[in-house]
C-alpha cells in the first residue's frame, strides 16, 4: 500500500467532498459495468436464482470515506460499492437493480446468515473465526490497520505500543471490527464505537489520543477533515478485504472469485479503484485470490 503525497494533512479535502459525493461528475468519470444480458447458470445456484430476480441485496458500509459513503442521493459510493457492481454486472443486474443495506461491523455476519443481504462488500476483513460462520471470496484488496491522530501528532504517536507504554491514552474503533481486536494487544482503554465517524469526536476533544482502523479508511477520514488529522502512516497489520457470502455457498464464492480475477485482469478493478480510492491513494496491485 503507497499512499499519496499530502495524504496525512489532507491537502485533497475539496477532492474528497466532490470527488466520493459525485463519482461520477467530471472529477472521477466512471461508466457502469457493462451487464451481461445472455448468462445462463445451472438452475438451483445462487447465481441463477438472481439472475431471475433481476436485483441483489449488497451490505455496505454507508460512512466510509473512498469505499462506501452515501451520497446526496442517498445512494452509496466508493470502491466496495463499485465491486458489488461489478459482480451484479456479471449476473446480469444494473447497478439501479441493486439493493443497498448498511452494513456496520457488528452486524455483517447476521446479515448473511439471516439471509438479509446476498452478500457483504464492506471493508470486511478475512479471518479464521468469521471464516467458521461465513464464507469469503477475494481477497480484492490488502490493507493495513494504522492510527489517525490530531493534526502535528502532539502527543507523538508513532505505533500501537504508545497505548501499552502509556496504559491511560485511549484509543477509538469500531465494535466488533477486526481492529479494535488487534488494538486490544496493546491496550484494554478502547472506545468501542458503532462507526468510525463517531470516533472523530472524542479525537477532537482528545478524549481518545488516536483512532484506529485500515489505513484507507483513516485516509478517507484524514481527507475529508480540513487538516484537522492525520493518519500516523504506520501500518501494524495487513488486513485482506473479502467478500462475505453463505457459508455453504461454494458455487456463489467461486462465482465471485471467477469475476474478481477477471475484473484484475481486464482493468475493470483498476477503473473501480481509480474512480473511488484513486482519487487519494496511489493503485496497488491486485491481490491473489484465496481459493481455500
Amino acid at each position: 500500500m503507497r499512499l499519496k503525497k499530502g495524504l496525512m494533512v489532507s491537502a485533497m479535502a475539496a477532492v474528497a467532498v466532490l470527488g466520493l459525493s459525485a463519482c461520477t461528475d467530471s472529477e472521477a468519470p466512471t461508466a457502469e459495468p457493462e451487464v451481461q444480458e445472455e448468462v445462463e447458470f445451472e438452475a438451483g445456484t445462487t447465481m441463477a436464482e438472481l439472475n431471475e430476480a433481476g436485483e441483489i441485496t449488497i451490505g455496505t458500509k454507508f460512512d466510509q470515506p473512498l469505499f462506501g459513503l452515501v451520497g446526496p442521493d442517498n445512494v452509496p459510493v466508493g470502491f466496495d460499492v463499485e465491486i458489488g457492481k461489478v459482480i451484479a454486472a456479471e449476473l446480469g443486474i444494473a447497478a439501479e437493480d441493486i439493493n443497498w443495506v448498511e452494513a456496520i461491523s457488528a452486524n455483517r455476519e447476521p446479515f448473511i446468515q439471516n439471509g438479509e443481504v446476498d452478500l457483504v462488500v464492506a471493508t470486511y476483513t478475512i479471518n479464521d473465526t468469521r471464516k467458521e460462520v461465513v464464507a469469503f471470496a477475494g481477497p480484492y484488496y490488502i490493507a493495513g490497520q494504522d492510527l489517525l491522530v490530531a493534526a502535528d501528532n502532539p502527543d507523538g504517536i508513532e505505533g500501537p505500543e504508545y497505548f501499552t507504554e502509556n496504559p491511560d491514552a485511549v484509543v477509538c474503533t469500531v465494535s466488533g471490527s477486526t481492529s479494535e481486536k488487534n488494538i486490544r494487544e496493546y491496550t484494554d482503554n478502547v472506545i468501542a464505537a458503532n462507526g468510525y465517524s463517531d470516533c472523530l469526536e472524542p479525537l477532537r476533544t482528545g478524549a481518545a489520543a488516536a483512532v484506529t482502523t485500515d489505513n484507507v479508511i483513516l485516509a478517507g477520514l484524514a481527507d475529508q477533515s480540513d487538516g484537522e488529522f492525520e493518519v500516523v502512516n504506520n501500518a501494524f497489520t495487513e488486513e485482506p478485504y473479502g467478500i462475505g457470502v453463505a457459508l455453504e455457498d461454494t458455487e456463489f464464492r467461486d462465482f465471485i472469485n471467477d469475476t474478481l480475477e477477471a475484473a484484475f485482469e481486464d482493468g475493470r478493478w483498476v477503473d473501480a479503484w481509480e474512480a473511488t480510492a484513486g482519487v487519494v491513494l496511489d493503485t496497488p496491485e491486485p491481490p491473489t485470490v484465496d481459493r481455500y
